[in-house]
């Protein structure tokens, strides 16, 4: 029972100090509900309020790093190499939209069955839920035989909202 008192308020502490600086990051006025576990690098839920601009972000999938040819297929890397690759493809897409990663509200992670889930979470965890980048986007993750591009192990895709003031006319 000890334990479990012990725990429970250490994850209060730490959901509190989640929940106290994840409204001051560039999302403000986006309500972000976060589950039990406050170790999770997404969140539960994600409400945006009038007056936002939704940006879709298609999906992205990995760059080789090893290119086909002759004969070969390319070579992707390890989880942690795919996720990386296609988490700075996303920010550079999101960076010429005016948004970052702050501003992402929901995520669909698409898995090869053979995935490392765990390597991915872990380099997710690198830009989500970080001091410097507390918003987590609300996220499903999903095992698929069907991507796109034979040897990537996965592809994500993200929905983003901000507030972009209108400027007026002259």
């Amino acid at each position: 029972m000890k334990n479990r008192t012990k725990t429970l308020a250490l994850a209060a502490v730490a959901a509190a100090v989640l929940l106290s600086s994840g409204f001051k990051a560039s999302a403000a006025g986006i309500e972000r509900v976060y589950g039990e576990n406050p170790m999770s690098p997404i969140a539960a839920g994600v409400s945006v309020p009038p007056g936002y601009t939704t940006f879709f972000i298609s999906g992205a999938l990995p760059k080789p790093v090893t290119p086909a040819a002759n004969g070969q297929p390319a070579d992707f890397g390890d989880m942690a190499t795919q996720t990386r690759s296609v988490l700075d493809g996303l920010k550079a897409t999101m960076d010429k939209m005016g948004v970052g990663f702050g501003d992402v509200v929901a995520a669909h992670v698409f898995l090869d069955p053979k995935a490392d889930f765990p390597a991915m979470n872990k380099v997710w965890a690198e830009e989500f839920g970080t001091a410097t980048q507390p918003n987590k986007p609300a996220r499903a993750a999903f095992r698929t035989s069907a991507l796109v591009l034979p040897g990537a192990m996965l592809e994500i895709e993200f929905v983003a909202a901000k507030k972009v003031s209108m400027k007026k006319k002259k």
